[in-house]
């Protein structure tokens, strides 16, 4: 059991830690919003995650092919939400400064209305969106062999160290959002980095179909 929660461990932070769009929209939501509505996204990161690395240990070899016709689709329609995403953070601090908007740690009120719950279904899903997860825990599973989890213990374990790993991989980029929110102190604080994020992110989403 020991192989397999160090194995779920790896696994899961080897998917997480590389910081793309999602990764830089989480921050940049949490620098905006607060620590319970960031948290709730990163839960939502962790969560689609920790689904795939559960398909994965069930069957994620068999579901390779299946997946492989509509990866570049999926690739598309994800990168097309985050830009989405992106365009909006941006016009709404873009409208917040041009109307002086006073700024504050709780963010303007359209961004208030972003609840944690709200936040942990959007990230859930514009995650989920990523079938290259589910192909790397199936290839991580395939190449490990008879040493993969095999038992119904081993691979929940697995799958339950996947996510734990996750979270806290997200929880910490979460915290980096929390320390970034306490430099916004005026509106141009808030426009200059709402407008940076908003590229970073266009950029990383392009770079997922490019």
């Amino acid at each position: 059991m020991s192989g397999a929660v160090v194995a779920g461990l790896l696994a899961g932070y080897g998917i997480a830690i590389p910081v793309g769009a999602v990764g830089a929209y989480l921050v940049a939501v949490t620098a905006r919003t607060g620590w319970r509505t960031g948290a709730a996204a990163a839960l939502g990161v962790a969560t689609a995650d920790g689904v795939y690395a559960l398909v994965a240990v069930l069957g994620g070899s068999a579901l390779v092919p299946l997946l492989a016709p509509v990866t570049t689709p999926l690739r598309w329609v994800s990168a097309v939400v985050l830009v989405a995403l992106a365009a909006r953070s941006a016009w709404t601090a873009v409208r917040a400064y041009r109307a002086r908007a006073r700024a504050t740690r709780d963010g303007t009120p359209e961004e208030r209305r972003l609840t944690p719950l709200r936040a942990y279904a959007t990230f859930l899903g514009i995650t989920i969106l990523n079938p290259m997860t589910v192909i790397y825990f199936a290839a991580l599973i395939l190449a490990t062999g008879p040493e993969g989890p095999s038992t119904p213990l081993d691979r929940t374990v697995f799958v339950l160290a996947a996510l734990v790993a996750s979270a806290s991989w997200q929880l910490f980029l979460a915290s980096g959002g929390v320390l970034l929110g306490r430099g916004l102190t005026g509106p141009r604080g808030r426009l200059t980095t709402a407008l940076a994020s908003s590229t970073l992110i266009t950029g990383l989403a392009v770079h997922l179909v490019s």
